[in-house]
């Protein structure tokens, strides 16, 4: 395991008894430097949604999680949020949650050299393991191999 997958474990370890006691999910948690800073992010969730109270209760009790455990020995910044309406899919729950949903796919390279076309936008019709399958808007499937793929998010329509 990396240096920054433990931290986000250990992390996401003391933060699971602050979320489940204020009836909260633990979207995701993730810690990436940025220019010279590290971040250590965790997005929260809820069925109506969070609100910047939810997002200001979990981090104070967090960072005081944190500070007393002290996990991560780097200087860092901790930020709690929302995932967002376009949120990023990272994880199988995730995709499982958006099985039905109008997702946005965009590939390392091309699948069809002719094309070139490297975004798509459809439903969330499956996905295992190796592959994810979308049916675009003609009706057609489209699957995709997990490692062609950068970035799976939920497609926001206005």
């Amino acid at each position: 395991m990396s240096k920054r997958e433990t931290y986000e474990a250990k992390a996401e370890e003391l933060l699971k008894p602050i979320t489940t006691k204020l009836g909260i999910e633990i979207y995701d948690v993730e810690y990436v430097k940025e220019g010279s800073d590290y971040y250590l992010r965790a997005y929260i969730d809820k069925p109506e949604g969070v609100n910047i109270n939810d997002c200001e209760t979990v981090s104070r009790a967090f960072s005081d999680m944190l500070d007393e455990a002290d996990p991560i020995p780097d200087a860092y910044i901790l930020e709690v949020s929302s995932p967002g309406l376009g949120r990023t899919l990272k994880k199988d729950r995730h995709l499982q949650k958006s099985i039905g949903k109008e997702v946005e796919v965009k590939l390392f390279k091309a699948v069809d050299a002719k094309t070139k076309q490297k975004d798509f936008c459809g439903i969330l019709e499956s996905f295992d393991e190796k592959t994810i399958t979308i049916r675009e808007g003609e009706g057609n499937t489209v699957t995709f191999e997990r490692s062609n793929v950068a970035l799976i998010r939920l497609a926001l329509d206005f």
